[in-house]
């Protein structure tokens, strides 16, 4: 069993072109799926045996604990996807996990800031986010208050190019500088699947940017000189304090950091900036096609759920503008 995940997981890197986070999703899902079919003290049942009923007691197992409806669906794709692969290289006859029904999920509608709030998000960064004092209530030493500012600056054009261009946080995470046309502002993106999109930014993003190269070349140096058990990446775009790449967790952390400083009270992530790009594209007039593009969707069908955002965005404005509302 586990010579054939792993042969799974070499088809889905150099075949399918998956990225690096969908494929320890799929090795995840998988292994576990291998350990349901291990009983204590018994063998693995053989791939060849198992039928639409054993899926449906995997299904009911995720079920008892008390696993979300969308965590059932993802593992139950997972092991189609797996199935598929097993019939394919003759590993097993059929695909039981296609006769078993994915959980129906509710349609969300994401939850976005307003322009106005998205503005003054990002152009209150600056405030509060770097202290005079520590904790312990002893002001900062000017080392520790100079590599505020450095990260204050790198995190200010992470936020502005999230917002900018609608990236993915994987997709920010892995650029390199060859990426970047800084005269043209515009961005060349990896995106899922391996495939290739050329995004804009504007002239926000680009200040963010401007401001975060200087600093951005001493980290690199300071990393190069000290030669940091981590090793510098000097290709990539956005680096952390000892010049490696910077990771999407890390990305996730700032903004949830940034949103607690702002006093938004809802759970805020990178992809909300990914969700407030395109509605507020969408509020504005742009078509729905080029929107499909700029977020690297697809299908039309997965982007066609920001126009129920920006509905519900219009029918805030109204109560609260409209004198019978």
């Amino acid at each position: 069993m586990k010579q054939i995940i792993e042969k799974f997981i070499q088809y889905l890197r150099y075949e399918r072109n998956v990225s690096p986070d969908t494929i320890r999703e799929y090795r995840r899902d998988i292994e576990q799926f291998a350990a349901f079919l291990t009983p204590p003290g018994e063998k693995t049942m053989a791939l060849g045996d198992v039928d639409h009923r054993i899926v449906r007691e995997y299904v009911s197992s995720m079920y008892v604990r008390r696993l979300q409806k969308a965590s059932v669906a993802r593992r139950l794709a997972a092991l189609r996807t797996f199935y598929k692969f097993c019939v394919r290289e003759k590993f097993a006859e059929q695909n039981p996990a296609r006769l078993v029904a994915t959980p129906k999920l509710p349609k969300r509608i994401p939850r976005v800031l307003t322009p106005e709030e998205l503005n003054g998000f990002l152009d209150g960064i600056g405030r509060g986010a770097v202290e005079s004092k520590t904790r312990g209530g002893r002001r900062k030493t000017p080392r520790a208050t100079e590599e505020a500012k450095v990260i204050l600056k790198r995190d200010r054009a992470i936020l502005e190019l999230l917002y900018a261009s609608g990236l993915r946080v994987s997709e920010l995470a892995g650029l390199d500088l060859g990426d970047i046309d800084r005269r043209g502002q515009m961005l060349r993106v990896l995106g899922k699947g391996r495939k290739e999109r050329v995004v804009p930014y504007g002239a926000k993003a680009q200040a963010a940017l401007e401001a975060y190269w200087p600093v951005r070349d001493e980290v690199l140096l300071r990393s190069q000189t000290n030669q940091s058990l981590v090793k510098a990446v000097p290709q990539a775009v956005f680096l952390n304090h000892v010049g490696g790449r910077l990771t999407g967790r890390s990305v996730h952390m700032l903004v949830k950091k940034y949103s607690r400083l702002a006093n938004v009270n809802w759970d805020m992530h990178p992809h909300s900036l990914r969700h407030a790009f395109a509605t507020h594209l969408l509020a504005d007039g742009a078509d729905l096609r080029a929107i499909q593009e700029l977020l690297g969707h697809v299908s039309l069908s997965t982007t066609q759920r920001y126009t129920q955002a920006s509905i519900r965005q219009l029918m805030d404005v109204y109560d609260k503008a409209h004198p019978h509302a």
